[in-house]
């Protein structure tokens, strides 16, 4: 799916930077940029726009006062100079609060905010998607839902098992399953995510995913068991 961005900055450097960065995203496509709030509001007005990055200090309107005004914004990620505005930039719910000069390290981690908020905003049953990406050694990489087997937790990083490698991805397990739509992927124990489809055979114990055995925690029994349409069964007491 391809995000459309729009791209609100009176400064013309600063929007070649934002569109050297873009550029090295394949499901990102910038349709307009603007010097100013009033011709972003025509582009708002005219076409869908997924993303917007927005300026604060611009001349008439300041980008927050821009933001304002808008009933129905579209995701936002804040690119300025000035710090002392942050907190009002939460307060709007923006996406995130870019620092200029933007580092192409501090950008991708913006976009991969982006990434899992439309992912969570969406809602598991809506995903529209059938991938989404990871950053790796500061590349990102597409990983299709059906490639993923399951996912790993080591500690501070996830390892995602796929059919055809494997990737190590900063960030904890948590950050991992809140992007993957809960319809397609199981957690079955705080160390691992399973996806459902690739569930081969399963035990009171464990599930098995392409011969793996993999430790089906406890606590997560109930909603595995659902999810596989199984009842669970209770342990035997002796007489």
């Amino acid at each position: 799916m391809i995000t459309k961005c729009l791209l609100v900055d009176d400064e013309p450097p600063a929007i070649d930077l934002l569109n050297k960065h873009l550029s090295l995203f394949t499901d990102m496509e910038v349709s307009a940029t603007c010097f100013n709030a009033m011709q972003a509001l025509d582009v708002l007005r005219d076409q869908p726009i997924d993303l917007m990055f927005l300026d604060i200090e611009m001349p008439k309107l300041s980008g927050f006062d821009f933001l304002k005004t808008l009933q129905n914004p579209p995701k936002v990620i804040v690119t300025t100079a000035y710090r002392e505005y942050a907190s009002e930039g939460y307060d709007l719910d923006v996406v995130d609060y870019l620092l200029k000069p933007i580092s192409l390290q501090r950008f991708t981690k913006a976009i991969e905010r982006y990434y899992s908020r439309t992912h969570i905003a969406q809602g598991s049953s809506a995903i529209s998607s059938d991938f989404f990406y990871v950053n790796v050694n500061k590349k990102n990489i597409k990983v299709p839902f059906q490639d993923i087997l399951f996912v790993e937790s080591l500690k501070d990083y996830t390892r995602i098992h796929m059919v055809d490698r494997k990737l190590i991805v900063k960030g904890n397990i948590g950050k991992m399953e809140k992007q993957l739509p809960s319809n397609l992927f199981k957690r079955v124990h705080r160390s691992y995510i399973v996806s459902l489809q690739r569930i081969t055979a399963y035990t009171q114990h464990d599930v098995e995913v392409e011969h793996m055995e993999i430790p089906l925690g406890t606590s997560y029994k109930a909603d595995v068991f659902q999810a596989l349409n199984t009842p669970i069964i209770p342990k035997q007491t002796s007489l």
